[in-house]
């Protein structure tokens, strides 16, 4: 009889045949090819399996706590390094030493970064009940830049207070977070109490809130914040879940107030008429906007290197502040400009992340509102240095000169991060990888998966 190896049951595949018959002919092994396990991508090369690997990579628990830490600290040092380089002439101009920004930052950041990690260690109640207490400072202090004598003006914009020395402190920055938070508390309760199908409760307190802040802001003349702050109330909406037509309603009002402002303002005009312009007009009017374009356009691929910026030289006004994102393509060149584009999408991604992957109302509203407020204000600079957009006068978060809009953006990162180790799958992998009493880990951080003892080959 011949050895036919089709004889053999599946489960003997590809183990050595050594019996043999007269005359037969045993192939040497039988191999059978291997299939991928469920669950796990195809190995080897390919599109598709780098594709299936950065997917499983992403959907990992602690992804977007990663990514939240780790874009903003990036952006956070490459702003650091871009204020020195930037500011070095302008304090030179001010006989002032070339640092001299550039430690008021640096000092801000150390504040900052105790305030992200104090936000990120706190619990989700005590961020519920700061939201109050925060917002009642944020509106007393902006009434406060309105008295004369107390208020201290800017750039024609009377939104500081100053603190003596050269520190001044400018509450409107603190006015966003503190509507995100107390916007979040406040929906969050109605949501609990299932009042956000009326709309009478959808709108009120919020919106006369919200506007008795723009009104504040306003008053001091800086359209670019309350711009950002509009943005903000918007999402809030939009994640309560308002119905088309209120939402565009309040749209509508907002646009109406806006069109009113920006029509009696001649310096809010001109800066609407330099949208896309190539040269500076009638007065230099276009100045500062056409100076950002040739600052970009004159960085190349890989741009001219730390400090030899020629704009900053007394030609770009406002290169360490508004327009420190047109230093860096002039610096830096299209490969730097792109990696700070690069990590506000990752940061911004990851906030929607979080916001969309949690049950926890207050932790969507909030999270989904910082998102807001960060991506907006990164969209209205950089389209204003790109000429696609009217100057607001607002900075690129978490990048450019300034304590006042660091400090709270830094608080609101660790809110975010805070939340993004909440997640129920974050924490489960967080307390797997807590080491075991006796120095062994319990877990692989890669796969959390249970460590067992190897067993003898063979055993099945």
């Amino acid at each position: 009889m011949r050895a036919d190896h089709t004889a053999y049951p599946p489960r003997w595949a590809g183990i050595v045949l050594r019996g043999r018959t007269a005359g037969a002919r045993t192939p040497a092994t039988v191999r059978r090819p291997r299939r991928p396990a469920p669950g796990r991508p195809p190995r080897g090369g390919g599109l598709r399996a780098a594709y299936e690997r950065a997917r499983r990579a992403w959907d990992r628990p602690l992804t977007a706590y990663y990514v939240i830490l780790g874009a903003s600290l990036l952006i956070t040092v490459l702003g650091l390094v871009m204020v020195y380089s930037a500011s070095q002439i302008q304090a030179l101009n001010f006989s002032l030493p070339d640092s001299y920004f550039f430690r008021k930052q640096f000092l801000a950041a150390a504040i900052g970064a105790g305030l992200l990690l104090m936000a990120s260690r706190m619990p989700v109640r005590l961020h519920r009940a700061l939201s109050y207490p925060l917002l009642v400072g944020a509106v007393f202090l902006m009434v406060l830049v309105q008295i004369p004598g107390i208020g201290h003006a800017v750039n024609g914009n009377q939104n500081w207070i100053s603190l003596g020395g050269p520190f001044q402190l400018q509450p409107s920055e603190f006015g966003k977070l503190a509507l995100i938070l107390w916007g979040a508390d406040l929906l969050a309760r109605k949501q609990d109490r299932r009042l956000l199908s009326q709309w009478k409760h959808m709108l009120v307190p919020l919106v006369p809130v919200a506007f008795l802040l723009l009104g504040l802001i306003m008053l001091g003349g800086d359209m670019g914040t309350a711009i950002i702050l509009t943005a903000i109330l918007f999402g809030l909406l939009w994640l309560a879940g308002a119905p088309t037509r209120m939402f565009v309603g309040v749209l509508l009002v907002a646009a109406v107030l806006g069109a009113a402002l920006i029509g009696t303002s001649s310096n809010r005009m001109a800066r609407l008429g330099c949208i896309g312009a190539a040269d500076p007009g009638p007065g230099d009017a276009c100045w500062q906007a056409v100076h950002g374009i040739y600052a970009l356009a004159s960085g190349g691929w890989f741009g001219s290197g730390l400090g030899a910026s020629v704009e900053k030289w007394g030609q770009l006004p406002e290169p360490h502040t508004d327009f420190i994102f047109a230093i860096t393509g002039e610096e830096l060149g299209l490969a730097g400009t792109l990696s700070v584009l690069a990590l506000f999408a990752a940061l911004g991604y990851a906030g929607i992340r979080v916001a969309g992957r949690t049950e926890d109302p207050f932790v969507r509203y909030a999270a989904g509102g910082v998102t807001t407020w960060i991506t907006a204000q990164a969209v209205v600079n950089i389209g204003a240095v790109l000429g696609l957009l009217p100057i607001a006068g607002v900075p690129l978060p978490l990048f450019s000169y300034g304590g006042s809009a660091l400090l709270p953006t830094m608080f609101a990162v660790g809110l975010l991060i805070a939340f993004a180790r909440d997640e129920p799958a974050a924490r489960a992998a967080l307390a797997l990888r807590r080491p075991r009493q006796g120095g062994r880990a319990g877990v692989s951080w890669k796969s959390m998966r249970r460590r067992v003892k190897k067993r003898p080959s063979g055993e099945r």
